[in-house]
């Protein structure tokens, strides 16, 4: 990092016709003498969590021996180049529910989603009657939202649903979301490009399919009303930092214009009540945009949290691109058999290779004297085992990103059985700097090994 006589607002942002545009870590930000420059070179630590639901093919994920060496398994090849940051997470369990419920009854994918984060299951009952507890995201955001615009934000590929595929007997708010500000309190998720775009960077204050397609129509965008700022901030700065700059506009009105294309797509060929405007017909270009805003949202350090689900649990999306033209939630329940067990080892591996987009963004995104990748924590997994058995025992789970320094990946840590879940969860607030935290849900103490120091 290039430390200059001169320093901007770590807060700089641009403005025109009622748009605000953060801007991304710059070296002209930093403060070139004293504490105050040491404290602005340190890397920001950041949280993110992706979600796969319905379980895993746990055959084609396991590590095959005790560790530490990471071994690259089928479901993770697609993420390879990155094992150096990858670190596999054997023994970590959601403990069932008590009471003696069985199946459907003991709210598997309820639980499934709720505990992945909370670590408390969720109180079986419908309507307004739902209780879990706060959730480890939300346990980061209220420290780490003190410094950023949103506290944080939570995503997903699929809608939400209400009065659907949702556990009998429980409500469809645990299947909804992972994060829980309260107990009472589940946080709703945002799956539209477009309502996630204007969140971040402003709008002229509707969403009416309407005022969408006239604005696309207008072609007005958002950079377009700051051009003359930029032009001047881009006399202020230095080589480096102009090409910084340069990179994350470009991305600004890539992602934009992606936006507006899949709303006259989707305009074209989708009822607007089945197809909301702004969400791609393709999974794989959702998931795409999807995980560009999170990069943006990181880069421009408007959040330093951000949950995301893949998919929902019992989701009962289709994969004929890959093909598997049936149903991903009864392939979950696939009785060993082995064209089902096929079927859903393709969809794992295709869900990695979506993250693996994510990782390439990331890494390519520099932040400091690294990339958002070396200072992240990313937490991968899904909340059962084995889908047929439902098991919460043996959870998929792996941790990407270098935290700063606070983790070293290329290996696989083999805890004992049953370890709690929630053991790891109290751990990565450690490594955040969360401080006041000692205990979350059944958390029995604190895992060891994420770094050799």
């Amino acid at each position: 990092m290039i430390i200059t006589n001169k320093a901007l607002s770590r807060r700089t942002v641009l403005r025109g016709l009622g748009a605000t545009l953060a801007l991304p870590l710059l070296d002209s930000m930093v403060p070139a003498f004293g504490a105050a420059a040491r404290a602005a070179a340190q890397p920001v630590r950041r949280f993110g969590v992706v979600y796969v639901p319905n379980g895993m093919v746990m055959a084609q994920w396991s590590q095959p021996g005790d560790g530490p060496a990471l071994t690259v398994t089928p479901t993770l090849e697609p993420i390879k180049a990155f094992s150096d940051q990858v670190m596999v997470l054997s023994g970590l369990s959601s403990n069932p529910p008590v009471g003696g419920l069985v199946g459907a009854a003991a709210g598997v994918h309820a639980r499934a989603s709720t505990r992945f984060l909370t670590d408390v299951p969720p109180k079986r009952g419908q309507g307004l009657e739902i209780e879990a507890g706060v959730s480890a995201d939300q346990l980061a955001a209220k420290e780490l939202g003190k410094y950023t615009q949103l506290a944080s934000l939570e995503l997903s590929l699929d809608p939400r649903d209400f009065s659907g595929s949702c556990d009998a007997g429980y409500s469809c708010a645990y299947t909804n979301t992972l994060s829980w500000l309260g107990p009472t309190t589940p946080l709703p998720v945002e799956n539209d490009p477009r309502a996630l775009f204007e969140r971040m960077f402003g709008d002229s204050g509707t969403t009416a399919p309407e005022a969408q397609l006239a604005r696309n129509r207008a072609d007005k965008s958002i950079l377009d009303s700051v051009t003359d700022r930029v032009s001047q901030l881009q006399k202020r700065i230095g080589r480096r930092d102009r090409a910084k700059l340069s990179e994350y506009l470009e991305a600004v009105r890539d992602i934009e214009r992606r936006i507006q294309k899949a709303e006259e797509q989707n305009g074209q060929t989708l009822p607007i009540l089945e197809q909301p405007a702004g969400v791609p017909g393709t999974f794989e270009e959702h998931a795409k945009l999807m995980f560009d805003l999170q990069v943006l949202a990181y880069q421009t350090d408007l959040t330093r949290v951000i949950t995301f689900m893949m998919g929902r649990e019992l989701s009962s999306r289709t994969y004929p691109q890959i093909g598997v033209s049936e149903a991903h939630h009864p392939i979950s329940h696939h009785l060993n058999d082995a064209g089902k067990l096929q079927s859903l080892a393709k969809i794992n591996t295709h869900h990695m290779a979506q993250f693996a987009y994510y990782l390439e963004k990331l890494r390519a995104t520099a932040d400091g004297d690294g990339s958002l990748l070396d200072h992240m924590i990313i937490v991968y997994g899904a909340g059962m085992a084995d889908s047929n058995l439902h098991s919460p025992n043996g959870l998929p789970v792996m941790l990407v990103g270098g935290g700063a320094g606070a983790l070293k990946g290329g290996r696989h840590i083999k805890y004992k059985m049953d370890t709690p879940l929630a053991n790891l969860h109290l751990t990565l607030l450690d490594r955040l700097a969360i401080p006041g935290i000692d205990s979350i849900g059944d958390s029995t103490g604190r895992v060891e090994g994420l770094s050799l120091s």
